[in-house]
């Protein structure tokens, strides 16, 4: 469906433009004119829908699909701004217009353009997000419910504190990973370098010299040349083993058997479970504090937490709710959250305020997630130096050795 970017004037008489979609041009002008809004100028673009598969030769298809992804900071600023103007009184038809209007970025205009214009033909804004495919279950269950209790408003800014705290969490888990990821690189890129320019320079000498090595030298002598003339096998092999890696944990076995051991990794398992655990909670917390029932709200939690031990874990205790118990209960039979957490979720369902104390426990992991990969990069950091310095220093005795052997022979 194409795009039509439009200028006129409405009939307070101030001038006006935006975009949405449309059939054809004739049924924009007919809706346009509905609005009340005359005319000076329109023209039809291209539609988001249009970046996909590009067919780039006899039954090849290049997949163009993560052109289309929308960042979740644009979809809470475009929630925030939506939740503002409900908050005011404005209608919202007029509402998401405006929001189409100011929007910058390309998908997320068109995005809203078509909730605005399902809006607009009746549906109800849960109804019309779902439709267009690209919000996920937790955003339209809380959308709808915010409907059905008369307010949308609060709802929507709880979905923009929702998703702002995730992209805030996931900038500073990203931040914190970048220098030991530079570092690493960069060791990488100089062991290579010694392997396959440095070395063989020095190893064409050493065997020039027809002198018995000693067995280390023989060694990366050997390493030299199969990184020298097999590299863009390491290079297929690589990539063929995260292709691999890739297409096992796509199942459902190989994912839960991949969370599992994740899970019981020394330091890594911990921070693993601490990232599922404040997922949980916090989406728990915003669904309930939002109206939406216990067992809905488990059931979206469960697929939140991105790992298949928690997400089993959750499944019982939503079954167990189902049944009558209560939440803390099962929760702790399943051994998958620390006592901590339990406490809380019992404290809060004697309370009445289960989403207040699961709000809590995600601000305290989140700030246990950051404070746990800072000691760990901060480790990481001296080892993966300490690392290219062993490496560095076996191949630089590797070769010279043999060669003080052979200038201490000859004199």
């Amino acid at each position: 469906m194409p795009i039509f970017e439009y200028k006129g004037m409405n009939n307070a008489g101030r001038a006006t433009k935006g975009s949405f979609n449309a059939e054809s041009l004739s049924v924009a002008r007919v809706r346009l004119r509905g609005e009340g809004i005359f005319l000076t100028e329109i023209v039809q673009t291209k539609d988001i829908d249009d970046i996909g598969p590009r067919k780039a030769g006899a039954g090849l298809e290049i997949d163009l699909s993560f052109l289309r992804r929308i960042p979740a900071l644009e979809r809470a600023l475009a929630t925030r701004q939506l939740s503002t103007l409900v908050s005011a009184g404005i209608p919202l038809v007029e509402a998401l217009t405006a929001l189409v209007e100011q929007c910058e970025h390309a998908g997320m205009r068109s995005l809203l353009g078509k909730v605005r214009n399902r809006v607009n033909e009746g549906a109800s804004l849960g109804d019309a997000l779902q439709s267009t495919g690209q919000f996920d279950t937790l955003y339209v269950s809380m959308v709808r419910a915010g409907e059905a209790g008369g307010a949308l408003a609060v709802v929507l800014e709880r979905v923009a504190d929702y998703l702002e705290s995730q992209v805030t969490l996931a900038n500073k888990v990203s931040s914190i990973l970048i220098y030991p990821a530079v570092m690493l690189l960069f060791a990488g890129g100089v062991v290579m370098a010694l392997v396959t320019v440095v070395l063989p320079q020095i190893t064409g000498l050493l065997l020039s010299l027809d002198q018995e090595l000693p067995f280390y030298t023989v060694w990366i002598i050997a390493i030299s040349d199969f990184t020298r003339n097999w590299w863009w096998a390491i290079i297929i092999m690589f990539g063929a083993f995260l292709l691999l890696f890739r297409s096992v944990i796509a199942t459902e076995r190989g994912r839960a058997i991949y969370d599992r051991v994740s899970l019981r990794i020394p330091v890594i398992g911990r921070i693993v479970r601490l990232v599922a655990i404040a997922r949980f909670s916090r989406t728990l917390s915003t669904l309930l504090s939002s109206g939406v029932g216990i067992v809905q709200s488990l059931e979206i939690s469960q697929h939140v937490a991105r790992n298949v031990v928690i997400g089993d874990a959750i499944r019982g205790a939503r079954t167990s709710v189902i049944e009558g118990t209560t939440l803390a209960a099962p929760l702790r039979s399943s051994g998958q959250f620390p006592p901590m957490v339990i406490t809380m979720i019992e404290v809060g369902e004697r309370g009445g305020e289960v989403d207040t104390m699961l709000t809590r426990v995600a601000n305290n992991y989140d700030e246990q997630v950051e404070n746990s990969i800072s000691k760990l990069t901060s480790l990481l950091e001296p080892f993966l130096i300490l690392l290219m310095v062993g490496i560095v220093l076996v191949i630089i005795l590797a070769t010279l050795m043999p060669l003080l052997e052979i200038t201490n022979s000859m004199n």
